[in-house]
């Protein structure tokens, strides 16, 4: 069985790491890169980094934070936030991002995924998705959640996975910021009907949550963010918990038995 992995979010906006609930509420965490190096002593399996208005406000994602990203920071880390073409994609991958993540533009030109999987191959691309529940259906939405759109979530995983992206990033906005747990039902339905690699993301709030994701949720790789930022659940003693509960987690060593 493969490793689950544990991967801190890290949502910036002008240049600094921010946390809201529901999309909305927004306050200020931190400088990314600190908190970053500060995952990375951790044991964080990888890293995320999404500009949360780059879409919204017709901007690049800022290449100067991705190569200090770069430089600091010796785990995995995606990129994603106003990447609207492929040159978008080829500068933040020669700025040193291990992939990239596309969500708005890939729902305005799903042809942007299948050039990208030619062009640098599915490893490097995650297709994110937000998706809302309103009765019985998911809804997709983009520019940071303002905008909802036709597709659903499942047929557009769908046709994510068939275009050529990697991994799915999924994250429930009905969940986000709550601490009231993953939307486990939803991803559970993805896992079964996907063959890539699920992010589950919205709603990480103790250590059962991450224990439910995996077993109930069938993800591959849990995202949070404000139980981390905030301390309220070291890596390392989360990791330790998902073994004791049965589940596979890569092993973190325990810096000067602090947990």
């Amino acid at each position: 069985m493969l490793a689950k992995r544990i991967v801190p979010c890290l949502d910036i906006r002008n240049g600094t790491t921010v946390k809201g609930v529901n999309f909305v509420g927004i306050r200020e965490v931190g400088d990314p890169v600190e908190l970053a190096a500060r995952y990375v002593d951790e044991g964080a399996d990888e890293l995320v980094f999404l500009d949360i208005t780059a879409s919204h406000e017709g901007r690049k994602t800022m290449l100067d934070l991705v190569k200090r990203i770069a430089r600091d920071i010796n785990i995995p880390f995606t990129i994603g936030g106003g990447i609207n073409d492929f040159s978008d994609a080829v500068r933040l991958l020669e700025a040193g991002a291990d992939k990239i993540s596309v969500n708005s533009a890939a729902v305005k030109n799903p042809d942007l995924i299948d050039q990208l999987a030619k062009g640098y191959g599915s490893q490097f691309l995650v297709l994110a998705i937000d998706a809302k529940q309103k009765a019985e259906q998911w809804r997709v939405y983009i520019h940071g959640g303002r905008l909802p759109v036709e597709k659903t979530l499942f047929e557009w995983a769908r046709e994510g996975q068939d275009r050529g992206c990697g991994e799915i990033l999924f994250t429930s906005m009905n969940h986000d910021g709550t601490k009231n747990g993953y939307a486990n039902e939803a991803l559970s339905r993805l896992s079964r009907e996907l063959s890539i690699p699920l992010i589950a993301s919205g709603g990480a709030g103790n250590i059962q949550d991450f224990i439910d994701v995996f077993s109930k949720g069938m993800a591959d790789a849990a995202l949070a963010a404000s139980v981390f930022h905030f301390g309220e659940i070291p890596i390392p003693f989360l990791k330790r918990q998902l073994a004791d509960a049965g589940i596979s987690v890569r092993e973190t060593i325990i810096r000067d038995n602090k947990i």
